[in-house]
């Protein structure tokens, strides 16, 4: 018996309405793939297929804009990347591959024939080989790109073979077929076999079905075994001895990559021909600010001439990481990986990425003798005051902000001489601040990073700076309080007592990369990362 899957919506629209616009663009995610997904948005009689009884079904456009589709077919793209599938706009495309490795999704206006959903399929017609495509109802989903494409992703999956993912109490009660995901924010996850519409980041999961809490379901085990593909070829080396070799040309190098199995680990190997500053921006595939449609988290582990860990990076709270630190002259390795975070576990993190990187040699660098950025909170407004020591002129100068230790914006342009500023903050969140700094010979700099809470919040243990050069934490605290240090793994590398005042603690044993620390007075706790350059 053929199953027919529903996918719920959140609003209708009544009515079909008919739409004309530009020819459809002609995209293709893996042109060299047979097996064959095909986005039909230009409207498409239904004739001859599971669907049908005596009757055609007649669908209309999808009524999305150009710009609208390409999103569409970005966003589901990025969901199908690990697979050696071809993504594809073009119905020559489509009709060219393999009847039993392909499958039409109808995004359409037209609902009234199946009211009430956001989409519908069959489960396994992927390979039926009688062209009986699944639909998704852009009117019913409020012609929301975001919502669309989820459709898209889900009635697709089913015709793979998948089922809904669920979610069970710890009594192996069914609390809901569609498993809705967990946080928020850039990092919020859902499966993409439940419901994504509200989570930026929708993966593949392998977890229960609604038909009982120890029927699970690995989707990736399903797309990858019963459908006659697999996935992509792996496209980089997978450890230090198979590295590939990354080139700097007028001191940068640009990669791009993809991340195809939980197991994957792409390796390259570069050469710093001198002491420098090396910065490197890794960034997950996206479709706009806060990596959104992202399907990868992404972590970096930097490696020395010896093959020595130095440092890992993967902040808690995004996507993408960035690295800017000095390094000797010599041989160093990057280990890029898609990893799993609070929300989201590590089973699908999967994708592709971009890498940006480049080398300022130390010879070339203005000597800055000192740059140094401090504050305090006093009454309702943050001071910053700080200190510059250089051998150049300086041009301009300006206080960047940051929620997050990763996206700082400018939050005021001052003039070269100035050396303080007051900021009122408007919310109740810790703050970070930078002064970026540029001189008359065309170099910039920023002063170290500092974090201030806002005031009317509960006093606690402050850091001075979350950005370590002296293998020393500096903390200001209102009393005592129990403090723990712990890795990214949830290690305990310090822990001990603080005390009224000015405190410090040694972490002269700790390499470079990101931490966090907690404090707690036995009722409250609170935690805050630092990174040891």
């Amino acid at each position: 018996m053929r199953n027919l899957f529903r996918t719920l919506c959140m609003a209708l629209f009544s009515g079909a309405t008919f739409f004309t616009y530009a020819q459809i663009p002609s995209l293709n995610s893996h042109p060299s793939s047979a097996a064959t997904l095909f986005l039909d948005f230009d409207g498409h009689t239904v004739s001859g297929t599971s669907w049908n009884g005596v009757n055609d079904i007649i669908c209309a456009p999808s009524g999305l804009t150009n710009d609208q589709i390409t999103e569409v077919f970005n966003r589901v793209s990025e969901d199908y990347r690990p697979f050696d599938l071809n993504i594809t706009t073009d119905s020559t495309v489509f009709l060219a591959a393999p009847i039993d490795k392909r499958t039409r999704v109808i995004i359409t206006v037209t609902n009234d024939w199946y009211p009430g959903v956001g989409g519908i399929s069959f489960i396994g017609s992927f390979t039926w080989g009688d062209d009986s495509p699944c639909f998704v109802f852009s009117a019913a989903l409020l012609y929301r790109t975001k919502y669309i494409s989820e459709a898209v992703s889900h009635e697709a999956g089913h015709t793979l073979g998948l089922y809904h993912q669920a979610v069970y109490d710890q009594n192996c009660n069914l609390v809901t077929a569609y498993n809705t995901g967990t946080g928020s924010g850039e990092i919020g996850w859902a499966p993409i076999m439940g419901v994504g519409y509200y989570q930026n980041m929708t993966l593949w999961n392998d977890g229960p079905v609604p038909y009982g809490c120890t029927e699970t379901q690995n989707d990736l085990s399903v797309i990858t075994t019963y459908n006659g593909f697999g996935y992509r070829d792996d496209d980089y080396g997978n450890s230090l001895g198979a590295a590939t070799s990354a080139t700097f040309t007028n001191n940068r190098f640009n990669v791009n990559g993809v991340i195809e199995k939980n197991t994957d680990q792409d390796v390259f190997r570069f050469i710093l021909p001198t002491d420098g500053k090396f910065k490197l921006d890794a960034t997950p595939y996206n479709v706009g600010i806060n990596n959104a449609g992202s399907d990868l988290d992404l972590q970096v582990t930097l490696y020395d001439n010896s093959q020595t860990a130095v440092a890992v990076y993967n902040p808690g709270n995004t996507l993408s990481l960035a690295i800017d630190t000095t390094l000797n002259a010599g041989t160093y390795y990057t280990k890029i990986e898609g990893k799993g975070n609070q929300y989201a576990p590590n089973y699908a993190s999967l994708g592709s990425y971009s890498l940006q990187a480049s080398f300022i040699d130390n010879s070339t660098v203005l000597p800055v003798h000192k740059l140094e950025l401090s504050g305090k909170a006093d009454g309702n407004k943050h001071d910053l005051t700080w200190l510059i020591e250089a051998d150049e002129n300086i041009i301009s100068q300006s206080v960047e902000i940051s929620t997050n230790g990763h996206d700082y914006s400018v939050l005021a342009t001052l003039s070269p001489g100035s050396r303080s500023y007051n900021y009122i903050p408007g919310s109740g969140e810790t703050l970070l601040y930078r002064i970026h700094v540029k001189f008359d010979n065309g170099k910039e700099y920023y002063t170290n990073i500092i974090s201030l809470r806002l005031p009317g919040g509960i006093a606690r243990p402050q850091l001075r700076g979350n950005v370590i050069t002296d293998h020393s934490l500096h903390i200001n605290s209102p009393g005592n309080y129990n403090f723990r240090v712990t890795d990214l793994s949830g290690k305990t590398l310090s822990k001990g007592l603080l005390t009224n005042g000015s405190n410090t603690i040694n972490t002269a044993a700790m390499a470079a990369g990101m931490y966090f620390i907690s404090f707690t007075n036995g009722k409250e706790q609170w935690t805050e990362k630092f990174v040891m350059q």
